[in-house]
């Protein structure tokens, strides 16, 4: 049987390799149980969305700072100077020096500004940030983050919130060959099912990002546990190497040593 091994960010091992979010759920009460029964490690909040000046009163709160790694979220942003402002002032407040990068070229897509995304990676890596941005499924975007120092590539399976899985699954394996043993591929954005997440894990991505998919979901701690399994299958499926597709059908019983024929 294959073990999952850790997952490695910054020289710091995990051994869930799946990430959530903690926006959109009903209740901060119900946030917590799904982050309990996803098993993950490492959990992002948007910066704008904690108090800082009075964290107990705030989502924080409901996070058990010392089961899970904080992953400050400078969503919302849209140039790169808002985003390298907002990371300073997580870090300032003492919520961490890890940074999921987020610098949003339109409110109407969702999408991610690349030259703004790489341009506040660079200054952030710089001040001796972890950074993990949040970008497009373009290669060569995401060997350019690579190349100024970002800790892992977060490329999107579809625009944040659509569940629409990953529509372009070329695209995201072309960035796992290109970055493959140099940091992590995480999915990030439009996972929304199960399935989702384990298409992600078989095509070589080292972890998936989920929110809205857990959040959203009519039982929000059920589908945690499940976007927790397909992960693990994902992974073991990659690991164990899927049969080749072939446009021949092939018997599951080979003829050979079948009685009666010689």
């Amino acid at each position: 049987m294959f073990p999952v091994e850790p997952l490695v960010i910054a020289g710091r091992s995990f051994r869930s390799r799946l990430m959530v979010g903690t926006g959109k759920y009903e209740s901060l009460e119900a946030m917590r149980e799904a982050l309990d029964a996803s098993g993950a490690e490492i959990v992002t909040v948007a910066v704008r969305r904690v108090n800082l000046d009075a964290r107990e009163t705030s989502i924080l709160s409901y996070i058990d700072l010392e089961r899970y790694i904080l992953l400050p979220n400078t969503a919302g942003c849209h140039t790169a100077e808002e985003a390298v402002r907002t990371a300073r002032l997580a870090r300032a407040a003492g919520l961490s020096n890890w940074v999921k990068l987020e610098v949003i070229a339109d409110d109407g897509t969702l999408l991610p500004d690349p030259i703004a995304t790489v341009e506040a990676a660079e200054t952030l890596v710089k001040e001796g940030f972890v950074v993990l941005p949040y970008t497009t499924d373009d290669h060569v975007v995401a060997r350019r983050l690579l190349e100024v120092g970002c800790a892992a590539v977060m490329p999107y399976g579809s625009a944040i919130g659509t569940g629409r899985g990953l529509e372009a699954v070329e695209r995201i394996a072309r960035i796992v060959d290109e970055i493959r043993g140099r940091v992590p591929v995480v999915v990030d954005a439009g996972i929304g099912a199960p399935s989702d997440a384990a298409l992600a894990m078989e095509t070589g991505a080292d972890a998936v990002l989920v929110n809205t998919a857990i959040a959203r979901a009519g039982d929000p701690v059920a589908m945690a546990r499940a976007m927790r399994l397909a992960v693990e299958a994902g992974y073991l499926a990659r690991r164990a190497g899927r049969i080749p597709k072939s446009s021949v059908p092939s018997p599951s019983s080979p003829e050979a040593g079948v009685v009666g024929r010689s």
